[in-house]
């Protein structure tokens, strides 16, 4: 009984492939299911109580559930990765916002450095150019700069210079200081 389930099997091969195929629109992903049909259904082809070909389609309709149900999971997985990374580059752009605004306080040729290099990606070498300066001298003013602009950030974000500002529309407090919330409502 099993060969003839097999050979049955075997001569609607091309039936089950449309049927497949038209259920999931890809007929790379349709023959994957249907072999991978084929296969499972192999050990249990012995137990079959009833026309072979209608068993099988039913094994195929579960087959195809169960691709739907695992590309569904992956394209919410997706999207939800999606949705996290816009949120880290929303974050991103308001935490730069707040530390653009503290570079503005600095000295001109400070701003300016950091601007050029930093936020502009020029070279220490071509802004030491467009500046007049030596390269050297460029390198010491990056660095004192980088150096006030932390000193800045302490000073006006308080804690949240030290554990990560999350909301970047803090409030100023009437001291200098400014009040943000942390992660995990610290």
């Amino acid at each position: 009984m099993p060969d003839e389930t097999v050979e049955t099997l075997v001569v609607n091969h091309r039936a089950f492939l449309a049927f497949v195929e038209r259920r999931v629109g890809n007929r790379a992903i349709a023959e994957e299911i249907l072999q991978d049909a084929f296969v499972r259904s192999l050990d249990k082809l012995g137990d079959v109580n009833e026309t072979a070909v209608g068993w099988f389609y039913r094994v195929l309709r579960n087959a195809i559930i169960d691709h739907h149900r695992r590309t569904s999971a992956a394209a919410r997985r997706d999207d939800a990765y999606a949705r996290e990374l816009d949120t880290d580059e929303e974050l991103q752009r308001e935490a730069c916002k707040c530390v653009a605004q503290l570079a503005d306080t600095l000295k001109p040729e400070y701003a300016t450095a950091l601007r050029r290099i930093e936020v502009d990606g020029v070279s220490v070498k071509s802004y030491a150019d467009e500046a007049g300066i030596s390269a050297s001298n460029a390198g010491v003013r990056i660095f004192r700069a980088r150096e006030a602009l932390r000193k800045q950030v302490a000073r006006v974000c308080g804690t949240c210079a030290t554990h990560g500002c999350v909301d970047c529309t803090c409030a100023e407090n009437g001291n200098g200081s400014r009040s943000c919330r942390l992660p995990g409502g610290e």
